[in-house]
């Protein structure tokens, strides 16, 4: 018996994502990502064809290392000008019926009572089909115009934070609000019984949050929670509470020993081993048959820019690879920027030294493995991969939109359902229902469960029944 993969479309709120220069090719419509009839067209697509979600990175910072200014980036279009994508969830959600939405938000410039609001809100618009990916931020440029320091928090200190971000909001969303504390009663006149909303007091070393969550429990109470990073601070979070991991690397055997990593630190925290799942970026090229796919895939990289990827990787990395060479060996820099970015080329001595040229010169690499070919070809290179690596799922990335996921819609998907390795249409409407089964809210292991309505501390205040004081107000 086989499982059925986690299929995500990868996007960012921008014109060109991580398909350098790709935006140049006529058959690619990224540049309508400021209207809002390309997404609901596109997340129209996306639930037609059977994907389980839409996955929208985000970063708020210009992207100014290579070079030492965002010149390129906003020259090449690589992430830039970004919008807000957390904005747009609710009317593509109104468009469609079961495909969820992962949203990026960062942790180091976000408020965690304010954030809980919006997931709240978001996860009651849709029905219950809101995630959250969770990062922490590695941009320079962000620190300095959000926060106004110099330079960003240092990388264990990020997710220090972020620990204490996420209790923030597990408190917020499983313990403030009992189930059954809104009551819409007419005949006595209250709305809500306020006895069963509890101030979360928190008192921690970067939050301080004395009150009650703003918002009545939505669907899934806490949106799934997405995380990327292979960092040991990385996997140490993931373990703790992440349901979706990315994980990345070229080398099929280190992808795996991450994973059974992160899957090792998750069984300590006293979670299951199977209650995360694991997802890698790949590229997927295909059509009706083998050649096609081939030629698709040649006319695709006629418009291939290397000096895109070079100025993505740089911001990325924190290494301003302007002047580097890109036939020269990739060196190791310790940055506080993504530490998993470039872990990707160590220890690579065993196949040949990676270059810049090798990382961000063609189709593949650096936006994951690059999968051309049929239907039956793809996917079974899908299938072997997963064996080999452990993954449960493809963050499929694209090269045009909408034409590359509407050709893993028509292509890919039907073969892949013929092998039970996506799901049928119809099934569970939540996002946490239909990636993991069961119920809607976070499983019983999870660390954020144990703040769960009626584990808060109760203040005065709320232990007056509701009923008592709307008498004495009167």
């Amino acid at each position: 018996m086989t499982d059925p993969f986690v299929l995500a479309a990868f996007t960012m709120s921008t014109g060109s994502h991580g398909n350098f220069g790709l935006w140049r090719h006529p058959a690619d419509e990224t540049y309508r990502y400021t209207d809002i009839r390309y997404w609901v067209a596109l997340a129209e697509l996306l639930d037609a064809s059977g994907f389980d979600a839409l996955f929208i990175a985000d970063a708020v910072g210009q992207l100014d290392v290579f070079g030492g200014d965002a010149e390129a980036a906003l020259t090449r279009g690589v992430q830039t000008p970004v919008t807000d994508p957390l904005l747009v969830v609710s009317a593509m959600a109104a468009a469609t019926t079961h495909l969820g939405f992962g949203i990026t938000v960062s942790t180091t410039y976000e408020s965690p009572y304010l954030l809980a609001r919006k997931f709240s809100t978001l996860d009651h618009l849709t029905g219950g089909r809101i995630g959250w990916n969770i990062v922490t931020s590695l941009l320079d440029s962000a620190a300095r115009n959000i926060i106004g320091r110099d330079r960003q928090i240092p990388h264990d200190e990020r997710y220090a934070m972020a620990s204490e971000f996420l209790e923030v909001t597990y408190k917020l969303w499983e313990g403030s609000w009992e189930t059954d504390a809104v009551l819409r009663d007419r005949d006595r006149g209250i709305y809500t019984d306020a006895a069963k909303v509890h101030a979360i007091g928190h008192e921690g070393r970067y939050f301080q949050v004395p009150g009650a969550h703003l918002v009545e429990p939505s669907p899934q109470r806490t949106p799934v929670l997405f995380q990327a990073g292979t960092s040991p601070a990385g996997r140490e979070f993931a373990a703790r509470n992440a349901e979706l991991v990315f994980a990345s690397d070229p080398r099929p055997q280190v992808l795996r020993a991450n994973i059974e990593d992160i899957r090792r630190r998750a069984v300590a925290h006293g979670r299951r081993p199977n209650s995360i799942r694991f997802l890698t970026s790949v590229e997927i090229v295909t059509d009706s048959t083998d050649s096609a796919a081939r030629a698709k895939a040649a006319d695709l990289a006629k418009y291939h820019d290397l000096e895109a990827g070079l100025v993505l990787l740089s911001a990325l990395s924190g290494v301003d690879w302007s002047q580097y060479g890109v036939d020269r060996p990739i060196e190791q820099f310790d940055t506080d920027a993504s530490r998993s970015i470039l872990a990707a080329v160590d220890g690579a001595g065993d196949r040949h030294r990676i270059t810049l040229r090798d990382y961000v010169g063609e189709l593949g690499g650096f936006g994951g493995q690059l999968f051309v070919g049929s239907a039956r070809t793809v996917a079974d290179e899908l299938e072997a991969y997963a064996e080999s690596t452990g993954i449960d799922g493809f963050n499929i990335t694209y090269h045009v939109t909408p034409g590359s996921f509407a050709d893993v819609g028509e292509h890919l998907i039907p073969e892949l359902r013929r092998r039970g390795r996506a799901r049928e249409a119809g099934g569970p409407t939540t996002l946490r229902e239909r990636v993991f089964g069961g119920a809607a809210l976070l499983p019983d292991d999870h660390p954020g469960a144990r703040f769960r309505s009626g584990g808060q501390e109760r203040s005065d205040r709320g232990n007056v029944p509701a009923a008592k004081r709307i008498a004495s107000i009167r």
